[in-house]
């Protein structure tokens, strides 16, 4: 049978109602209190008037209320809308415009920041805040009719426990797996962010998918650190959920905070991205401190070979699993960890209840060793983008292998990433469509000059652009942080590249910054890179000509 999104948690309630789910801080909450409280989320979401299909966007940090507040909203019938906490108020309004949301929950402090302009948001009907509320009258105190909270707008500030007072049952909606349960903004190559819409069949089965290869079981025990916007920091969630495991939740700080808590909470799955893991792996551990860890996974972009290796060291009792995935389609592929040192470098194979295709410019199936898009078909792929038909239509087309006597023609994601298959099947990352270097006549991917350099052990943090150059086409250039602010050696940096690198690969410029810019889940932003370097050759074109 298929469960929707906040049934996997309401199952595990019934199945083992005294098992720890999650914990914040110094305190644990068990399967029957997270469902107890989810209930009342439901429950007085409902008693607000929200209807089906109406979005719920929860603005805040890693806390138990928000996780509440997640399945809560789609228990009561509506849309959660993660946001992530490090936004600022012009993102946010976005976010809350672009998708027409009805209820906020965040907490004062951020309230506090949106309060001038909240009124922008003419679909926004009330403000629920976790931690109290601001006016002098509860808006509880006064309760508002269902009929009331359809046609009033900037609606005081609801305080938390009298939103959660029982003041009615909740009443189970009669959705199916093929609702919308989600959207999750991602920042795109261009624009502004743009939601991504994800059913609770894409989310479930995302699940237990990631749960079927890792073999999660009740015993484990996973630290959230990614953001709960980010699809692989939500998934941390429901593949624990789906099995009975726990979650513990780390407003992330410093790469110290992750050390601290795996050693404490006896961690035994970790999930990073790859700027997180080069910082991780700089740090000296305590002995013995990672070895409740089970198995260690990262996503979001390549894992530099060097900083794999030192993990693999200090994590003696973990297995790796490498993974690649787009919010798109959740995940798509993962490395199992006997293959790692048999195929360096490789993305894998797809994940169970995925097809990925490797497709040339023809339409065709590329054969071995031939780059082509990455395209991925079945259960995992999302709905589209909110209110963007334009963009869905770029995104999202028909697969290219129909299947015969089928009527219709099944949607796939058209991912934009340049990948190869070797003779075994297994995908190779060649790089993006945006992101791909053209220099000297050549297409060059900057994830493969990046690995080069994470290599020579002379930089913390690398970014590989392509600059506008007036005889190559494109300079390849090095934007670069060092481990302990110290100035990078270029000449040494430039001459490893030189005898790891054919002639037209290596760069012909190393700038060093104190920090690279991020976009909201962490991944490394080339475009104000881009941005800012992109007259570098300017005056040498100028004094040429």
């Amino acid at each position: 049978m298929s469960l929707l999104l906040h049934q996997i948690v309401l199952r595990q309630a019934e199945r083992s109602p005294s098992s720890k789910a999650l914990g914040c801080k110094d305190q644990w909450f068990d399967y029957q209190t997270v469902s107890r409280q989810i209930r009342s989320v439901a429950a007085g979401l409902q008693k607000l008037g929200l209807m089906q299909h109406e979005r719920v966007a929860i603005y805040l940090p890693k806390t138990p209320e928000a996780v509440f507040s997640y399945f809560g909203a789609t228990a009561a019938g509506g849309v959660m809308v993660p946001v992530n906490p490090v936004l600022k108020p012009p993102q946010v309004f976005h976010i809350l415009k672009d998708c027409n949301v009805r209820v906020l929950m965040t907490n004062k402090a951020r309230y506090q920041q949106l309060e001038a302009e909240i009124h922008q948001c003419h679909d926004l009907m009330q403000v629920i805040l976790v931690d109290g509320g601001l006016a002098d009258e509860d808006p509880v105190n006064n309760p508002l009719s269902d009929s009331a909270f359809i046609h009033r707008q900037s609606a005081s500030p609801m305080n938390w426990a009298n939103f959660l007072k029982p003041c009615a049952w909740w009443e189970p909606v009669s959705s199916i797996d093929a609702d919308m349960a989600a959207i999750l903004y991602t920042s795109g190559s261009t624009g502004k962010p743009k939601g991504v819409v994800l059913s609770h069949r894409n989310m479930v089965t995302g699940a237990s998918s990631v749960a079927q290869y890792l073999g999660n079981t009740p015993e484990d025990r996973l630290l959230c650190v990614l953001p709960f916007s980010f699809d692989y920091g939500f998934s941390q969630l429901t593949t624990a959920f789906l099995v009975g495991a726990s979650c513990y939740l780390l407003e992330y700080l410093l790469p110290r905070d992750v050390i601290k808590t795996v050693e404490k909470q006896q961690i035994t799955g970790l999930g990073l991205v790859p700027p997180l893991w080069v910082q991780i792996a700089d740090l000296p551990w305590p002995q013995g401190a990672g070895d409740s860890l089970r198995y260690f996974t990262n996503t979001g972009g390549a894992m530099p070979t060097a900083t794999l290796a030192v993990l693999r060291q200090r994590f003696r009792y973990a297995k790796p699993y490498l993974m690649y995935g787009l919010t798109e389609a959740f995940r798509s592929c993962f490395l199992p960890p006997e293959q790692i040192d048999l195929r360096p470098g490789s993305m894998g194979k797809a994940i169970p209840n995925a097809d990925v295709m490797v497709i040339n410019e023809l339409g065709e199936i590329c054969g071995s060793h031939e780059p082509g898009e990455l395209v991925h078909r079945g259960a995992l792929v999302s709905m589209g983008y909110w209110n963007d038909p334009e963009r869905t239509a770029e995104r999202f087309r028909p697969a290219p292998c129909a299947i015969p006597g089928i009527p219709g023609k099944e949607l796939a994601v058209w991912s934009g990433d340049i990948v190869r298959k070797d003779d075994d099947g297994y995908i190779y990352f060649v790089g993006r469509r945006d992101d791909m270097i053209k220099t000297s006549g050549y297409r060059v991917s900057p994830t493969e000059v990046e690995e080069v350099v994470y290599s020579s052990g002379l930089v913390a943090e690398v970014a590989a652009i392509g600059v506008p150059h007036f005889r190559l086409g494109q300079a390849i250039v090095l934007v670069v942080v060092s481990s302990d602010s110290s100035e990078i050696d270029e000449p040494s940096l430039i001459r490893h590249c030189q005898q790891c690198l054919p002639a037209y690969m290596v760069p012909i410029r190393v700038i060093q910054q104190t920090t690279l810019a991020r976009n909201p889940n962490g991944k490394i932003d080339r475009k104000p890179l881009l941005e800012a370097y992109r007259r570098l050759f300017q005056d040498e074109e100028a004094s040429v000509l």
